[in-house]
């Protein structure tokens, strides 16, 4: 017997620790992809073809989410969803533009500084494979972490709401980097960052950085404190990339193209937004 959306729904816990969803989370999505699902796959075939195993919408999500949730490889899923591997690699390949056309994190150009406050930046890596051509060793050689990695800068509104999310970068381009090329803020928020963020205060106004321990001058009592609260303060964005990482796909050593990881941290980005009703 195949896994399937009405089997496995009645189970609520289950469901949550396959899917990192709660049914009606899950159910919301559906609603969202279902109208795009219709006009832009089904109405666009040209023939029926041979009759599929997984007919409903739901199940085609279900696996999806599975292997965000898991990930574990498409031979796996195909297993429990008694269907052959490529065609899951076909499946995945449909589903998730429409994701993010409908889940993932939008550009948003009515966040101005009267809307916007207080603003937290950070980025997280992620283990790669290490990469074949030696031209690219180098430049995803993240000496922080002493590996391969991706870098994705995040960024959030102090009730939690995510309203960015950079471009994936090679785990050698440092975190200010990132930042200076990315998505420009609302000039008078405030921003709370880390120190990789050092240098950011000459080029827009309105930034908390942590103080810097130096050997011939330790930190004032005062500035241990500073340090302290905005560690506090910034703990935020710190359990808003935990829950991302739930999906293990993020968490664990990349092993997919690169280009379609942008895609993915989008769109479970965008979940996540969804599961606090952003």
């Amino acid at each position: 017997m195949s896994l399937s959306y009405n089997h496995i729904s009645s189970k609520p816990q289950v469901f949550l620790r396959l899917t990192g969803l709660q049914v009606y989370e899950f159910e919301k999505i559906v609603e969202k992809v279902h109208p795009l699902w219709e006009k832009e796959i089904v109405g666009r075939k040209k023939s029926h073809g041979r009759n599929e195993k997984l007919k409903a919408l739901e199940d085609k999500l279900l696996s999806l989410f599975i292997y965000y949730r898991t990930y574990v490889t498409h031979e796996f899923i195909g297993y429990l969803f008694d269907i052959h591997n490529a065609n899951i690699s076909r499946l995945f390949k449909k589903l998730e533009p429409l994701l993010a056309k409908k889940v993932s994190i939008k550009k948003d150009r009515s966040l101005t500084s009267d809307k916007v406050m207080k603003l937290l930046a950070d980025v997280t890596e992620q283990p790669t494979q290490r990469p074949k051509k030696s031209s690219k060793k180098r430049q995803s050689y993240s000496g922080k972490k002493k590996r391969h990695t991706l870098k994705v800068e995040l960024i959030m509104k102090d009730d939690g709401q995510i309203i960015n999310v950079s471009r994936s970068r090679p785990g050698r381009v440092h975190d200010f980097r990132i930042r200076k090329e990315g998505k420009a803020l609302p000039l008078n928020s405030e921003k709370y960052v880390d120190s990789g963020y050092q240098g950011l205060q000459k080029l827009v106004n309105r930034v908390t950085l942590p103080f810097k321990r130096r050997k011939k001058s330790p930190l004032t009592e005062e500035q241990k404190l500073h340090n302290w609260r905005l560690a506090s303060f910034r703990m935020k964005v710190e359990n808003k990339i935990r829950e991302i990482k739930i999906f293990k796909i993020m968490s664990e050593t990349y092993r997919n193209f690169q280009k379609k990881h942008n895609l993915r941290f989008n769109i479970i980005a965008g979940i996540v937004n969804l599961k606090h009703a952003f």
